[in-house]
């Protein structure tokens, strides 16, 4: 059943970097009856991240940087292992993630796969992430990588072994969300 739904208010509480709203809604229930709520919504825009991997070497390439909410959350260093991701900024997925690999891990990629898209915290972001995967290799390696200085970027790029990068979900040193679901889709795939 779709619910019905009447946003009835809504305001702005901080458009700072991206936009904070809070959202005032009439929503029908099953049995009829309406009720009102008040929600936050975090719209930062949508996203892209790609697991770069190699089956010769069986590696994959990561990256890590420091990330402000981890640190406030308990992460004592700040610093996150990810998979590579941006923000669409008005392109397709596909060109921005081809963008963003360059940009942040120095590989210009040919051929990405767009593998399934998801909400990663539906409660309070708007925001829907696109899930690549794509193989590289050294001959496609055309910059140094680790972001652009402009965007205060300070990233460090990593190349790690597929079992290696599986037990640091389990250590705990890898934590980011994106890039489990990324590592366990190649594993369960066959893929390394």
């Amino acid at each position: 059943m779709t619910p019905d739904v009447k946003i009835t208010n809504t305001e702005i509480l901080s458009d700072n970097w991206y936009v904070l709203r809070k959202v005032t809604f009439e929503y029908t229930k099953e049995d009829g009856s309406i009720q009102t709520q008040s929600r936050e919504a975090y719209d930062r825009g949508n996203g892209a991240t790609i697991l770069l991997y190699n089956k010769d070497t069986r590696t994959v390439v990561l990256t890590r940087q420091f990330r402000l909410p981890t640190y406030l959350n308990g992460n004592k260093t700040g610093m996150l292992i990810e998979t590579c991701a941006g923000l669409l900024d008005q392109d397709n997925p596909e060109d921005c993630i081809r963008r963003e690999t360059e940009e942040e891990t120095g590989y210009k990629v040919k051929d990405v796969r767009k593998v399934f898209e998801a909400y990663m915290s539906p409660g309070s972001v708007t925001e829907i992430l696109y899930f690549f995967i794509a193989e590289y290799s050294k001959d496609m390696k055309v910059a140094e990588g680790g972001g652009l200085e402009e965007e205060e970027e300070n990233i460090e790029v990593l190349e790690i072994d597929i079992d290696q990068a599986m037990d640091m979900i389990t250590t705990g040193e890898i934590k980011d969300a994106k890039t489990i679901m990324l590592l366990q889709y190649i594993r369960l795939q066959q893929i390394l």
